[in-house]
């Protein structure tokens, strides 16, 4: 709910927002321009008074003088019956030059305040103040969940460069919007006069001029007591009329004074709602104060690029979900799918039900997790699918399920269909945890918990067939797997190793293929080193994953294959001959990374767990401190990178290169090494080291381990560091 809140007025309002934003912009600058050029008298030092005479001594026939916002000063007059202006100098009084308002300035300002239509573009500015207040309020709290809560609203945050454009962007100007919006809205209504604004109202003067000759206004006693800085606008009597008194507008409020005698015919001052409504317009404009105008117009420069990422996250959010056809209301359905998915095959599988059960004349809403509703107005059942994450996570689409859990009312009978892989030991683990969940919940169970193995059709078959008789309904679920859309990528280069120690191991990289013409040049997918590349072998459409050891920018795809016995994949690849082509795909993993920032990073592998982390230590150009612990067999035959990651070291890019060879005499495990330097990675990690783990399940259960000890001394645990997003592990 919170992130539909936050999408539909983004989507709707992006070019009102932008517009408002950018003429604001400009407005803000233009205050700080005008501002520089102005000389602001000290408190005291001129009286209303004194400007009045050296204008009037000028001009005899003086209109009018205003003080702006920014503290300019400009007379208005008449000379041979024609209309003049000047800019006057607040300090002497003399005229430092015509004035001339810049047109540009009035069409801006008037486009920002109703977009040159009138009160129709007065409404419309009114409510893109709203749409942007709701944004920025929305916007912090789906923030401060995702980074974990307020406690860490300033932690570092991670995804792809929209997403993090967007966040940082956001933390960086949400202030200076809210307040822009705010103030915005609060003057909008004020216009249409459903708040009020507190003005005094001109009324005839109460008491009479005294009809005598009029004074220099130099020596009128009521306009020597007004500073220049309290001066609003001092309207001078009308021509020969010796009953027109002065009308001074000043903060306080509005006088009449006589032209005669320099006294206050009457006051109608200005009471607390004036005031209020005075100070939000200054923190609207930042008029007067050029730090708070700079605030507002640096924070106004971000709506327009943060409404750009918005929608391109919003974009990939939805292309990445499928097409769902008849996906009824949630509150008027009688089945609920919910969906945990991480590469959106689990969707895949959703589809399928969901089309069988609306064939059968079912009512039928499918989402993801994230978005289970406190309740269900006419639901009979809920369904959920979900895939694992790592090690026995949650997949991005139902990470709040557990919250929103806790939250949700009513007893709708459940059915949990886990999907994972059995070769991981936390197979379908959050299946398990969402089964307890719902068991703890109190609801009736629909069916027991079942799971299907690396996306097996066929138990999926199983499954809807006993499904179909727990709801009285036929159900045949015949599921296709839709084949990802793939590059083709050729073999360019192999470094093998492992033949002493009996694993046969190689760094492949691969390019695109030469050829195709230059209307036809294409480019390699983008990627970054920890990026996942999924690969699908000849003749299945299953993909293997392998984690990246390079960027899009290097011109080459590099993985680090191991050949096992009797993988499909791996054996694939080991066989392939340079120029041999793959299928391959991209799937971001923006968690798995080095976080932004000058702290040290700790670079912890085995095997071929190294490739991310050489990527990560490749591209390194500013040296910030890296530190790698890595783990082999042999040094002989098994030292992946080995010359690379010396010459690393050489440049800088590698502070200490850490190495553990297990079938060496005196040899040991990477966890070994960590325990012996427990005092300097302690150090390291009071100095905000970051940990990121790659290799296998085993390595990273003694990776964890070995750091839970090394973290006691410190009163510090994993699950802080992990918390904190300083401790990150790609395992497979």
């Amino acid at each position: 709910m919170l992130r539909r809140l936050h999408s539909l007025p983004g989507l709707f309002a992006a070019l009102l927002i932008a517009a408002l934003a950018l003429t604001g912009a400009f407005l803000a600058f233009d205050s700080i321009v005008d501002r520089s050029g102005s000389t602001i008298p000290a408190a005291g030092q001129v009286s209303v008074a004194a400007i009045a005479e050296a204008v009037q001594a000028r001009h005899p026939e003086v209109e009018r003088i205003v003080r702006t916002a920014s503290g300019s000063v400009i007379a208005y007059y008449f000379e041979a019956d024609m209309p003049g202006a000047e800019l006057v100098d607040p300090l002497t009084g003399q005229a430092k030059g015509p004035y001339e308002p810049s047109n540009l300035s009035r069409t801006i300002t008037n486009l920002h305040r109703s977009f040159l239509m009138g009160d129709a573009g007065r409404v419309a500015a009114g409510l893109g103040a709203a749409a942007m207040l709701v944004l920025c309020v929305s916007g912090a709290l789906l923030l401060a969940a995702r980074l974990g809560g307020w406690a860490v609203i300033l932690r570092p945050s991670r995804g792809t460069l929209s997403q993090r454009l967007h966040c940082e962007l956001g933390r960086f100007a949400v202030i200076g919007l809210t307040l822009s919006a705010l103030t915005g809205c609060w003057m909008s209504l004020a216009t249409f006069g459903v708040l009020p604004d507190g003005a005094a109202t001109e009324v005839a003067a109460l008491v009479q001029p005294s009809g005598a000759a009029r004074l220099p206004p130099g020596q009128l006693v009521a306009l020597q007591a007004v500073d220049l800085s309290a001066l609003r606008e001092l309207t001078f009597p009308y021509g020969d009329d010796l009953t027109d008194p002065y009308t001074l507008t000043a903060a306080q409020g509005i006088a009449h004074v006589d032209a005669a005698t320099g006294q206050v015919l009457d006051f109608t001052p200005n009471g607390l709602v004036r005031q209020v409504h005075e100070t939000i317009v200054m923190l609207h404009t930042g008029r007067s104060v050029w730090p708070l105008a700079l605030l507002l117009g640096l924070a106004a420069l971000t709506a327009p690029v943060l409404a750009g990422a918005g929608g391109v996250i919003w974009w990939r959010r939805r292309a990445a979900l499928p097409k769902i056809r008849q996906n009824v209301g949630a509150q008027s359905a009688d089945t609920i799918i919910l969906v945990g998915s991480e590469g959106n095959s689990t969707w895949g599988f959703a589809v399928t039900l969901h089309a069988a059960l609306t064939k059968a004349g079912h009512r039928v809403h499918a989402a993801p997790m994230n978005s289970l509703a406190p309740r269900y107005a006419q639901a009979k059942r809920l369904l959920i699918l979900t895939a694992t994450y790592g090690e026995g996570d949650a997949p991005d689409s139902a990470k709040l399920f557990l919250q929103r859990l806790e939250r949700a009312s009513g007893a709708l009978p459940v059915a949990v269909l886990g999907f994972g892989d059995r070769s991981f030991p936390k197979f379908c683990g959050f299946a398990e945890q969402v089964t307890e969940a719902l068991s703890a919940k109190g609801l009736p169970v629909l069916l027991e918990a079942w799971t299907v193995d690396r996306q097996s059709a066929q138990t999926f078959a199983a499954w809807g067939i006993v499904l179909g008789e727990a709801i009285g309904t036929k159900l045949e679920l015949a599921h296709d797997a839709a084949r990802p859309k793939t590059t083709a990528l050729e073999l360019s280069s192999r470094v093998e190793y492992g033949a002493e120690s009996q694993t046969p191991t190689a760094i492949l990289s691969f390019a695109l293929p030469a050829g195709g013409g230059f209307w036809r040049r294409r480019s390699l997918p983008r990627f970054e080193a920890g990026d996942l590349v999924g690969i699908l072998a000849s003749g299945t459409d299953l993909p293997r994953f392998y984690s990246l050891a390079s960027a899009s920018t290097d011109g080459v795809l590099e993985i680090c294959v191991r050949k096992q016995a009797g993988g499909l994949c791996s054996g694939f690849l080991h066989h392939s001959p340079i120029g041999g082509r793959i299928e391959a795909f991209i799937r971001p993993n923006p968690a798995f990374r080095p976080s932004r920032g000058k702290a040290p990073v700790i670079l912890i592998g085995a095997g071929t767990g190294i490739g991310p982390l050489a990527g990560f230590i490749r591209h390194n150009t500013r040296h910030r401190p890296m530190h790698l612990y890595w783990g082999g067999r042999n040094p002989g035959s098994d030292f992946l990178y080995g010359s690379e990651l010396g010459q690393y070291v050489e440049d800088g890019r590698l502070a200490r290169l850490n190495t553990a060879f297990s079938r060496v005499p005196g040899g040991g495990y990477v966890q070994d090494r960590l325990a012996a330097d427990a005092a300097a990675l302690r150090d390291l990690v009071q100095h905000g080291a970051q940990v990121l783990v790659c290799g296998g399940r085993d390595m990273a259960g003694g990776v964890a381990r070995a750091f839970e000890a090394i973290l006691h001394p410190l009163g510090l645990d994993l699950a802080t560091l992990k918390s904190e997003g300083r401790y990150r592990e790609d395992v497979y």
